[in-house]
């Protein structure tokens, strides 16, 4: 990589923080909004989340989930029907008092999330179980007035979707929250190239009002974990709150029982810091917003533009995301460029290519280059692509897996934690237990790995309830 690129982005093993934050901004995937904490998601950016869309929006439509809209202003006696939701998000909300030229009778919240607007359609809606399971997702943006914010990762402003249900049964809000997860975890897989520790929530870190929560964390670069996806069962509190009543089979009144899951852009930093190298950002294939890269090469030769046109054709014909790049900037720049912004495979076409009928091909992930050939370029390029997303995904779980330690010894937790680790050991489940570790250290539970009682808290000595992955966060 030239230089020059080189020197636009920290080093990432110096700091890591400020790595991410140069690669995010020099690849134009996002920049600062006018409003500290807020961001601008470009166009390079938004088309991975546009990707990201497109893949759970389809797993959520099968099994049965249907989008919606709600408004984004939430009256504030919504907000205070279910104590532990209003405690929760109190300190993050953002509050409208004046508006059309007079003070509001009632202010008005800037949701944050919409638990309780959605409760209230649903308590209009819901009359009978034969309305049961009722499955909405809507695709919107949330304000939580962050006070530290980096883009991506936490911003006063970021987009997502929440999907809400109201189900018959306690069991099937709990059946609706680990289908949900298990989607999550396949389309981080599949799609993000991303391993994650999956699992429950302590009941510290549940979601304010839940029941169970269960989370997604994803393991960056520097060992810090990154919530990456959650779902909840509510169970009824919020069914009460919001009076969501169902006649059942046996004719009786019953309140409804409800779950709830959400991911975020919060993925787009989650890429980044998984996949990213000392040359900027690493795309796994399925979600890039250019899978293929053409550089032409002695651009002005004779066919030379004409064969890279029609090899972009052909692939962008078989399905895959390509772009001709036939600039004046010179093929090196060009090069440094493309592998600054992490597109998968770079081909390179040029009159002697043009000759022996193939293309110079380099990929991103490994800077491997070999060649294609041309009269079955969309198979080989299929290939190659598959290949990428495959290393990536090894290359993301063999870190994850060399991320975590065990232990036994307390002093040796904080010592791996605070050196980029994630530690995996035996708690009593306590919460005034749990909270003096976070409050000593801040280091704080990540989710459960299984259940134990075999064996002796790491801090008290009290006997264990289970065993749980201790980390730092962003």
């Amino acid at each position: 990589m030239a230089k020059e690129f080189v020197n636009e982005i920290t080093d990432m093993h110096t700091d890591f923080a400020q790595w991410y934050t140069d690669v995010v901004l020099k690849t134009e995937m996002v920049d600062y909004g006018p409003v500290k904490g807020t961001m601008v998601i470009r166009p390079y950016g938004y088309a991975v989340w546009e990707n990201i869309q497109h893949y759970f929006d389809n797993e959520f439509k099968k099994v049965g989930v249907q989008n919606a809209y709600f408004p984004m202003f939430i009256p504030e006696s919504f907000l205070k029907r279910e104590a532990e939701h209003v405690e929760g998000f109190a300190p993050e909300v953002a509050v409208v008092t004046y508006a059309g030229g007079q003070d509001l009778a009632e202010k008005l919240i800037v949701r944050p999330t919409s638990e309780t607007i959605i409760c209230e359609m649903f308590a209009k809606w819901v009359k009978s179980y034969r309305d049961l399971p009722l499955k909405i997702n809507q695709w919107c943006n949330v304000v939580r007035w962050e006070k530290t914010t980096r883009p991506f990762l936490r911003t006063s402003e970021f987009l997502w979707q929440e999907g809400h249900t109201a189900q018959a049964s306690m069991q099937d809000a709990e059946n609706d929250a680990q289908t949900m997860l298990k989607i999550y975890e396949k389309g981080l897989r599949e799609l993000l190239a991303i391993p994650t520790i999956t699992g429950q929530k302590t009941e510290n870190e549940k979601f304010a009002g839940a029941v169970n929560t269960y989370s997604l964390e994803a393991v960056m670069k520097d060992g810090k974990c990154l919530q990456s996806g959650t779902t909840h069962n509510m169970g009824q509190n919020f069914a009460k709150a919001s009076d969501i009543k169902f006649l059942n089979k046996d004719e009786k009144l019953e309140y409804a029982y409800s779950s709830s899951w959400g991911v975020s852009t919060r993925l787009i930093g989650a890429l980044v810091m998984v996949h990213g190298d000392e040359r900027g950002m690493r795309m796994p294939p399925n979600v890039a917003p250019i899978q293929v890269v053409i550089i032409p090469i002695a651009s002005k030769a004779a066919g030379v533009i004409e064969k890279c046109n029609e090899v972009a054709e052909i692939l962008t014909n078989n399905g895959f995301r390509v772009k001709v790049d036939n600039s004046n900037n010179t093929p090196g720049w060009k090069f440094n460029e493309y592998e600054m912004k992490g597109v998968p495979l770079r081909l390179e076409i040029g009159p002697r290519d043009i000759e022996n009928d193939v293309a110079t091909a380099v990929r991103r992930d490994t800077h491997e280059k070999t060649q294609l050939n041309l009269k079955n370029i969309e198979n080989e390029v299929k290939a190659m692509l598959n290949s990428i997303q495959n290393n990536m995904f090894n290359q993301a779980a063999e870190t994850l897996k060399n991320a975590i330690v065990e232990t036994d010894d307390f002093s040796t937790l904080v010592n791996e934690v605070n050196n980029g680790k994630v530690a995996l050991a035996y708690h009593c489940g306590n919460s005034k237990c749990e909270t003096e570790i976070k409050d000593k250290t801040t280091i704080k539970t990540r989710v459960i790995q299984s259940l134990d009682d075999k064996h002796k808290c790491i801090y008290c000595g009290k006997k264990s309830k289970y065993r749980v992955y201790f980390g730092k966060q962003y």
